[in-house]
């Protein structure tokens, strides 16, 4: 299933995308798509539904954020070797992981905000897997059991803010709308294989990154057991997975994002995203 949320921002209703790519309202069914619909036995009374008969939004809709109420996004860096090439880091032992801040999520064709005092914006393409269930301390062969399904993200970032300020990677990864997610939340059962799925993203129409999941350092099933040794993961939260190479600070020179920029991003099943960037305005 593709699981999406749609209608004005803050006032969004739980549908999803029917076999045609028609969308379904699901509201006669559950009130939102939150963290309690991911449960397993939740998932499998919406697959059984007859999706064409749900009611169909014929007319043009936004589409928010496919999940309400998201506890943590867990965020993992210097997962893809030619990006850890790009960006002149050296190949870890263990992941790297960080956290990004809730307040950072938007919709997958909302505009991203350039901040105030932002010099080095960039974008990343990512991977992102969406739990069903608690998992803490969990084993690499049972990791992908514990995921309700996979979304895009883009994983924004400003690298003055990360790499040239003291304190840690966190505020360049949590900007207000740095966490577009979606177009929409695509249950596990419809992805065979998360590790072959082609990754890219577009900047003006210009093909920066393109790759595929199959080039992680560290699987998605790895990073799952990795991270529950440390912390559980709880219903809603968000893994995201790490960047291939093509960022605009690996370019020489950088190829920072800028007001007007249209960033499009997408991964093999998962949907495509596109956004706008915006300058700041207090207004």
């Amino acid at each position: 299933m593709k699981l999406v949320r749609y209608g004005n921002k803050d006032a969004e209703s739980p549908g999803l995308i029917d076999s045609l790519g028609k969308l379904r309202d699901l509201s006669g069914e559950v009130e939102d798509i939150t963290p309690e619909v991911l449960a397993p036995e939740k998932l499998s009374k919406l697959r059984l539904l007859d999706h064409n008969s749900l009611p169909q939004i014929t007319e043009e809709t936004r589409l928010g954020i496919p999940l309400k109420g998201i506890p943590k996004i867990v965020a993992v860096g210097q997962n893809y070797l030619g990006h850890i090439a790009e960006m002149g880091y050296e190949p870890p032992r263990e992941p790297v992981i960080f956290n990004k801040a809730v307040s950072s999520l938007l919709g997958p064709f909302d505009p991203m905000i350039k901040p105030l005092t932002s010099i080095k914006m960039d974008y990343e393409v990512e991977l992102a897997a969406i739990f069903s269930k608690p998992a803490l301390n969990v084993s690499t062969p049972n990791a992908l059991s514990y995921v309700a399904g996979y979304a895009v993200m883009n994983d924004g970032s400003e690298r003055y803010y990360q790499k040239e300020r003291a304190g840690g990677t966190t505020k360049g990864k949590s900007c207000d709308t740095f966490g577009p997610l979606g177009p929409w939340l695509v249950t596990s059962d419809e992805i065979v294989n998360p590790q072959q799925l082609r990754i890219w993203t577009k900047i003006n129409g210009e093909l920066r990154q393109d790759s595929n999941t199959s080039e992680m350092v560290f699987s998605i099933a790895q990073l799952i057991s990795y991270v529950s040794e440390f912390m559980s993961f709880q219903p809603g939260d968000v893994l995201t997975t790490g960047s291939p190479h093509g960022v605009g600070g690996g370019f020489d020179p950088p190829k920072w994002l800028q007001p007007g920029d249209i960033i499009e991003m997408g991964i093999d099943g998962l949907g495509q995203q596109r956004h706008e960037v915006l300058a700041y305005s207090s207004q």
